[in-house]
C-alpha cells in the first residue's frame, strides 16, 4: 500500500478517467476526495473504494461552488490533500466560426481556470509543509493542434503552461507537479461526436487508451521516491 497514510483529491471523479484515478489511489491506501457535479455518481463511488473517501460535489465552472469543495476537503482532511488530480474537462468539436462566446468561455473556465483555481486552493499549505503533488491531466491538444479545436486546444495549452510555471516555481520546495498528456481516451466524452456528423474523421474507439491506463500513469508518478519528479508523461496507444 504504496500511498497508506495518505489522502488525495480527484475532479472529475465520477466517471471514466476520474473513477479509475480514483480507484488506482485507494488501492494503494490513498484517502480519496471525489469531485465532481453528480452527486450520485460520487457517493457511489466513495462506497465502492473505501478507505475513507468521500464526496465534495461542485459544478467547478462555478467559482462559488469550487470554494464551497475545497473548504469541505480541507476540512476533512483537516488540510490539504497530499495529491492534488485536475482531471476535469470538457471538450466540445467545432470551428471558430460555430464556437460561440459562451462555447469558449465554457472550456476555459472547466479546462483552465478551475485548475488554477484548485491548485492556489491548496498549494501554499503544500508549501509551508514541505510536501504534496499536483497532477495536471494535459492531452495530446496541449502541444498540437486539430481542426474543430477552437476551444479546446488553447484550453490545453493553456493548462501545459501553467504547470510549467507551477514546476519551475516548486523546484527545491518538496511540492511536485507532473503533466500526464494522453491521446485520445476511451470514455463517454466522445459519445455524442461519434454518433454525430464528425464520426468518420475522427479515432475509432479502438485505437483509443484505456482509461485504466492514464490512472496507472497517474499513479506511476505519485509513487516515485520524494526526491524524484515526473516533469511530464505523454501516452499513446501502442
Amino acid at each position: 500500500m504504496r500511498l497508506a497514510g495518505r489522502s488525495a483529491l480527484v475532479t472529475g471523479a465520477s466517471r471514466g478517467i476520474g473513477a479509475d484515478v480514483a480507484r488506482a489511489l485507494a488501492a494503494e491506501g490513498a484517502r480519496v476526495a471525489l469531485v465532481a457535479r453528480t452527486a450520485p455518481a460520487l457517493q457511489a463511488l466513495a462506497s465502492e473504494i473505501g478507505l475513507g473517501a468521500f464526496a465534495a460535489p461542485a459544478d467547478l465552472a462555478d467559482a462559488a461552488q469550487l470554494h464551497r469543495a475545497t473548504d469541505v476537503v480541507t476540512a476533512t482532511l483537516g488540510g490539504a490533500p497530499d495529491i492534488v488530480v485536475n482531471n476535469a474537462g470538457v471538450f466540445a468539436l467545432a470551428s471558430i466560426v460555430d464556437t460561440s462566446e459562451a462555447m469558449f468561455r465554457d472550456a476555459v473556465q472547466t479546462n483552465l481556470v478551475a485548475p488554477f483555481m484548485m491548485v492556489h486552493a491548496f498549494l501554499a499549505a503544500m508549501r509551508e509543509r514541505g510536501h504534496g503533488h499536483i497532477v495536471t491531466l494535459g492531452s495530446i491538444a496541449d502541444r498540437a493542434v486539430f481542426p474543430g479545436n477552437a476551444a479546446y486546444a488553447p484550453a490545453k495549452h493553456g493548462v501545459r503552461a501553467l504547470h510549467e510555471v507551477l514546476r519551475l516555481e516548486l523546484r527545491g520546495t518538496g511540492v511536485r507537479a507532473t503533466l500526464i498528456s494522453p491521446g485520445p481516451v476511451d470514455t463517454e466524452l466522445w459519445d455524442a461526436h461519434l454518433a454525430g456528423p464528425d464520426a468518420a474523421t475522427l479515432p475509432p474507439r479502438e485505437s483509443m487508451l484505456a482509461p485504466s491506463a492514464v490512472a496507472a500513469a497517474v499513479l506511476y508518478a505519485v509513487t516515485q521516491p520524494g526526491a524524484v519528479n515526473v516533469d511530464e508523461l505523454r501516452l499513446s496507444r501502442s
